[in-house]
């Protein structure tokens, strides 16, 4: 059985981690193969949004718990290294040229917590909760679960959700700015792909920079944005998609965009 699953449906690409079991704890093929879409899939033309979630009744429990018993005997340098290739991944989620959607049908729970606030927008099912999960094995956190908490929900209830690792269910999760829509759990597929649609069928080539965007806005002087918001506003004014939505206005119709 492969960590990982993968299909493309009509410019949409699902990514499932599929250890259900042990509610989609990353394994090294699941994080290998996870690096290797998200590559692949960056540069498929034919690929409008990225859905990331978990098989069965969970998103993601982050490490394994039952294998961390076998890394004991590594040394300082292999664990270091060995987390930089993982960190590779969120890394890779927020400068990916698409838009990637967290659909969390279940737990998301320390790096399964960073998988899933690395990703751009977040839809969860009722049942679905989340939490660092950290403090209770003893670690202190990775994924970049500290960057993106601090940002999402600020300073204070960042530390708050560290310190004590409280499980927040999926209404005070929305409520925190952690997840943009929360819907029945019945409905949560349904809802997933009416609003990945619209980003599949919308400008790709806007979208990735208005992504590129944003990430420099956590992170960069308001000078620098500018300035790379002036370089993109002029890209994407010579694009068909924005000529095509040109058209569309004086004509009074819905555009039809192209990702070119």
């Amino acid at each position: 059985m492969t960590d990982l699953l993968e299909t493309i449906e009509d410019g949409i690409a699902w990514l499932t981690l599929n250890r259900p079991d042990r509610l989609n704890a990353f394994s090294r093929a699941m994080l290998q193969a996870l690096g290797e879409a998200l590559q692949r899939l960056g540069g498929n033309a034919e690929v409008g949004a990225i859905v990331i979630t978990g098989a069965g009744r969970g998103f993601c429990a982050g490490g394994d718990v039952k294998t961390m018993q076998s890394r004991a005997a590594q040394g300082f340098e292999e664990r270091v290294e060995g987390l930089r290739r993982m960190h590779q991944l969120p890394l890779l989620l927020r400068t990916l040229p698409k838009v990637v959607i967290a659909k969390v049908n279940g737990p998301a729970v320390g790096a399964g917590l960073g998988l899933a606030m690395a990703c751009d927008l977040h839809i969860a099912g009722r049942s679905a909760r989340f939490g660092t999960g950290f403090g209770g094995v003893g670690y202190s956190g990775d994924f970049g679960g500290s960057w993106s908490l601090t940002r999402l929900v600020g300073t204070a209830k960042a530390r708050e959700l560290y310190f004590l690792g409280d499980i927040l269910d999926a209404a005070a999760a929305a409520a925190l700015g952690l997840v943009n829509r929360v819907v029945e759990d019945e409905a949560l597929h349904s809802e997933t792909v009416a609003l990945v649609r619209r980003i599949a069928d919308g400008p790709r080539v806007a979208y990735g920079y208005m992504k590129c965007n944003l990430f420099a806005a956590e992170t960069e002087p308001l000078a620098a944005v500018l300035e790379m918001e002036a370089v993109h506003q002029a890209r994407t004014a010579m694009t068909e998609d924005h000529l095509e939505a040109s058209r569309a206005f004086v004509e009074k119709r819905r555009p039809v965009f192209r990702g070119r």
